[in-house]
């Protein structure tokens, strides 16, 4: 279940990215961390 969840979560942020919504808003971060957290979601979950 968490493993799609974080599917989700990772689809959203790709949607507002390429939206250019988290650039407005100064949250460009998020992909990074997103990038990030996706090794160990793919080996853990």
């Amino acid at each position: 279940m968490a493993f799609y969840a974080f599917y989700v979560v990772a689809i959203v942020v790709l949607i507002l990215h390429f939206t250019g919504w988290l650039k407005r808003n100064n949250l460009e971060w998020i992909v990074l961390v997103l990038a990030v957290a996706t090794f160990p979601a793919v080996i853990y979950l």
